[in-house]
């Protein structure tokens, strides 16, 4: 086989075998495939798409591309949480030590920023010491000692999508649906876990724009997850808008354990809620969702999970001072307010441009090996259906570059749509698929 006619192939819209699928993700992944022919590659997928068949075969090979956890010496059912990405999403550090705290195993395999979106690693990066690059030895270690770890993709782990995960932010081969399934759910798979818990994004703010793409989306994971024998629940959830109030990576390790000492905006601390909810009923501690909610509010209230976090940073290599004291975590320079230019209230957000505008302003990459600036960000202060008046700050900025934030404030301003007349609030959780 050669590269060069399985590209010419699906370009011209044929189906590929599960051997020449195995093929192109081996050589990639051993580097005899250049990164030209896959990125040429995983155009062709964009433009032809995938079967269910050809998914589940890109799924399972670069589940198999290197090793596969296996987490059976650890007591009790395994379970981890996936978001297909977003503007202002944290609630990984939120739910991930709340379910831990109550006795479920966390196993957490996360990304890094992609294309507009913000990723957990990089949030996690910005706690001074935090080590997203845990071995497998080290990362069994930590479960055992803690049942919760937050880590990225190690060399031995998923390495095929290790590498098209940096390939398709940077080739505009983002928004396709088989090859963000196959993404999340070889990662999800190669973790040794029974239940796993996904946050579909729609709207602006999305890869998914639409409900009815977000639905299929979720639907497909769920589908893939059966076939492999492990318990997939979706839930279709709203980003129309920033979640929460702060975007950027520092500002959201603040806001995430705000949230674990029972404060935080209202959306965010709602998402985490219901997403842990449903984490606990897959890891068999609670038996329905009410006594899920019931449960993560325990923990929360406790301060059992915010003690969980903290040992996560402490095992991690992390400052864990920085849970008492945000000072210890990076400090943009300087801060500027973006004023509403008329009174009346708030009816959309172009959420995909906020999240551009942070990587302008330093938050996010332009390529493949830039490098990300932790401290500076956003506080957002007015949302779909507040009401403003002409002057009153929109969003403050956080940052270091005086140019950066010029042209980050530009990108705001036209984020913001006006009405004269109220606007309804966005349903935050649209769909539970099971």
């Amino acid at each position: 086989m050669r590269a060069v006619d399985l590209i010419r192939k699906k370009r011209e819209g044929a189906e590929l075998t599960d051997e020449e699928i195995a093929f192109l993700v081996r050589g990639h992944t051993s580097g005899e495939i250049p990164d030209y022919q896959i990125s040429a590659w995983l155009m062709a997928v964009v433009f032809r798409g995938l079967n269910e068949r050809e998914t589940a075969a890109l799924t399972e090979a670069m589940r198999r591309s290197g090793a596969v956890l296996d987490l059976r010496a650890l007591p009790g059912r395994k379970v981890d949480k996936h978001s297909t990405g977003g503007v202002g999403d944290k609630t990984s550090l939120v739910l991930a030590p709340a379910v831990a705290a109550a006795g479920v195993t966390v196993p957490m395999i996360s990304g890094r920023g992609l294309a507009h979106t913000g990723g957990t690693l990089d949030k996690l990066e910005s706690i001074p010491g935090f080590d997203v690059g845990l071995g497998l030895e080290r990362l069994r270690e930590v479960l055992a000692a803690i049942g919760v770890a937050l880590t990225g993709q190690t060399a031995d782990l998923v390495p095929a999508d290790r590498k098209l995960y940096a390939l398709r932010d940077v080739t505009a081969t983002v928004d396709c649906i088989p090859l963000i399934v196959a993404s999340i759910m070889s990662k999800k798979l190669a973790e040794g876990i029974g239940g796993l818990v996904l946050d579909v994004k729609t709207g602006s703010g999305a890869f998914m724009k639409r409900p009815e793409d977000s639905e299929r989306l979720a639907r497909a994971m769920v589908d893939i997850g059966r076939q492999c024998g492990t318990e997939v629940v979706a839930l279709v959830t709203d980003m129309s808008q920033p979640l929460g109030e702060l975007a950027g990576n520092a500002l959201e390790v603040v806001e995430a354990l705000e949230v674990l000492k029972g404060k935080g905006p209202e959306d965010l601390v709602a998402l985490c809620r219901e997403l842990s909810a449903w984490c606990l009923v897959l890891g068999g501690a609670a038996a329905d969702v009410a006594g899920g909610r019931s449960l993560y509010d325990e923990t929360v209230r406790s301060g059992r999970a915010l003690e969980k976090f903290r040992r996560i940073v402490e095992h991690q290599g992390g400052d864990a001072g920085i849970v008492d004291d945000y000072g210890r975590l990076p400090q943009a320079r300087h801060r500027a307010q973006l004023p509403s230019p008329a009174a009346g209230f708030v009816e959309a957000m172009d959420t995909e441009k906020i999240g551009l505008a942070l990587a302008v302003l330093g938050a996010g990459r332009e390529t493949v090996d830039a490098k990300i600036d932790p401290a500076v960000g956003i506080r957002v202060h007015k949302k779909i259906g507040d009401g403003v008046a002409a002057g009153e700050p929109l969003v403050t900025l956080f940052y270091n570059d005086a140019a950066r934030c010029d042209e980050a404030r530009r990108m705001l301003a036209e984020s913001y749509r006006f009405s004269p007349a109220a606007v309804a609030r966005p349903e935050l959780i649209q769909r539970v698929i099971r």
